[in-house]
């Protein structure tokens, strides 16, 4: 289908400038987290967002905080829904592949630390999988949203050696806030939302993923 392109106008609702510019495709929202989509739109105090990896999700408006232009290049998602996602995030140890373990003990020891944790976390993350990408836009194998690779000055969230760099710093700096449980739920859910809700969000995805992430990774060392 033709996109036109429309004049760099936009309209404020609930203090949010929602830009009109076809090419505007990542909406951020105030949990921390963003939604990559192929068109939005506003009805009265309700944003309505198109996927682009398919399917519409309505809520608050007041949830958004900017609308931007989605930067990084992705390919095409593997189309699983949250739902599926959840089913099949695996609880016990997943042997993860050759290529990737001694990548993942270095990177891991450099930013100080456990690599059984961060093992864990890629297992449920992706899957060792690491041309992933989610519904909410979280790229590569440690599933790094696009303004988490910003923030890390990644090239390319969908190099491992990249990813786990980005992904494991990120994790140290938020261990250093947190405690584990913690900064696991921020890890998932964004450091806000913990703040927010003084501990690990009320919410299902994360609550979750704290549990698997916890079960999978046992004692750490000291």
């Amino acid at each position: 289908m033709l996109r036109r392109r429309l004049p760099a106008t936009g309209i404020l609702i609930a203090s949010v400038w929602w830009p009109t510019v076809a090419s505007a495709d990542l909406v951020f929202l105030t949990s921390g987290r963003s939604l990559s989509v192929k068109s939005y739109r506003v009805e009265g105090d309700q944003a309505i967002l198109d996927l682009r990896s398919g399917g519409r999700v309505i809520f608050s408006a007041a949830l958004v905080t900017r609308v931007g232009p989605d930067e990084v290049p992705y390919p095409e998602p593997e189309g699983e829904s949250l739902a599926e996602r959840a089913a099949t995030l695996p609880t016990s140890p997943v042997k993860p592949p050759v290529q990737y373990v001694r990548l993942v003990e270095q990177t891991s020891l450099r930013h100080q630390v456990d690599p059984k944790l961060v093992h864990a976390v890629i297992a449920v993350e992706s899957r060792y999988k690491s041309r992933a990408r989610s519904r909410k836009g979280a790229m590569g194998l440690m599933q790094l949203m696009p303004e988490t690779a910003r923030q890390y000055a990644v090239a390319n969230p969908y190099d491992p050696a990249a990813n786990i760099d980005a992904g494991v710093r990120h994790l140290r700096s938020l261990l250093d806030r947190f405690d584990l449980t913690l900064a696991l739920a921020a890890y998932n859910a964004g450091e806000a939302a913990v703040r927010r809700f003084g501990g690990v969000p009320p919410y299902r995805e994360t609550r979750d993923y704290v549990r698997r992430v916890l079960a999978m990774v046992g004692p750490l060392s000291p």
